[in-house]
């Protein structure tokens, strides 16, 4: 009776649907494994999370030639290279962690599941891991969007208190050591492992945010000074708001895809359109209505990476 039980299981719609995947996936990847096809480097959307990332990757997602999952990627990543390998030292990796069965691996990973096109990731602990992510993919092409810090921080402290949604547990597991952030409300991360996370087990809320959002700009910028030119393109998230076409025709050049009239209307429409699951439609200076003394604290932290990003503080 049990193996009769089991048969019947097999037959159930979804288990077959994901059976047949792997099948799927298994012969690509042998596929894969006896022609090694050439595959060209990918297109990485990076910038802190709640900054404008899903927008930009779905703005750019929508034009022919590329190839997406449509979702993030942590686990893949970080069973490359992340805590579990670096003694939980963070989500960040660097040049020195990436060697090329890294390579052979994601790109045999890609080719099983989107096939032989130009990839585009979107994966917000990428951030952290632009020389790694270079050095493995040399010729890639980085778009990076940042946000005012003040906006972003707030965001990403509605996000945390978003129903658990942003918890990484669901990623990496338990933590290995206690947390207790904001007196005790939260007991696990949310977002992404920062470098000197421990340093904040037990910090408020806001500075924690605070230190994640300096954590991801302040190592993009680090990158900007070594990934070439041609390579690099910068996007202010505010710009949706008065020139969402000005914003990404140039992403589109540098991407070398025709800017044509359905992209163009896409980009138009930015600004009417909800962009997030935490709090809807694009606003400026919404830390104002939801987190202004938490926001007030942390301007001290923030101030001097908003200068450099070219933010007026005092507006």
């Amino acid at each position: 009776m049990p193996r009769i039980l089991h048969l019947y299981k097999l037959l159930d719609p979804e288990i077959l649907v994901k059976n047949l995947r792997e099948v799927k996936y298994a012969l690509k990847g042998l596929q894969w494994d006896l022609a090694r096809p050439t595959l060209p480097d990918p297109v990485f959307v990076i910038g802190c999370s709640r900054s404008g990332t899903t927008v930009t990757y779905e703005t750019i997602a929508a034009a022919p030639g590329l190839c997406s999952f449509g979702y993030e990627i942590p686990s893949y990543w970080n069973g490359l290279w992340g805590p579990e390998k670096n003694g939980w030292h963070s989500e960040a990796a660097y040049a020195k962690d990436a060697h090329q069965e890294h390579r052979d691996a994601t790109r045999r990973y890609f080719y099983q599941r989107l096939g032989k096109g130009r990839v585009l990731d979107k994966t917000c602990i990428n951030v952290m891991r632009l020389p790694y992510l270079y050095e493995l993919f040399p010729k890639a092409k980085f778009v990076f969007i940042h946000r005012d810090g003040r906006d972003n921080v707030s965001s990403m402290m509605d996000g945390w208190r978003h129903d658990g949604h942003f918890r990484l547990s669901q990623f990496l597991g338990p933590s290995p050591e206690p947390v207790a952030i904001n007196n005790g409300e939260f007991d696990e991360w949310s977002f992404f492992l920062p470098p000197g996370w421990r340093n904040y087990n037990r910090a408020p809320l806001e500075e924690v945010c605070a230190c994640q959002w300096l954590t991801a700009n302040q190592m993009a910028l680090e990158a900007k000074e070594f990934i070439p030119s041609d390579q690099w393109i910068q996007l202010r998230y505010e710009d949706i708001f008065e020139r969402p076409v000005e914003m990404f025709r140039p992403v589109f050049e540098f991407l070398d895809i025709p800017f044509d009239s359905a992209l163009e209307a896409r980009c138009a429409g930015l600004n009417k359109r909800p962009t997030s699951i935490v709090k809807g439609a694009p606003k400026r200076q919404k830390w104002k209505e939801h987190n202004p003394e938490a926001i007030e604290r942390i301007l001290p932290m923030i101030r001097p990476l908003m200068e450099e990003l070219g933010y007026d503080m005092d507006t």
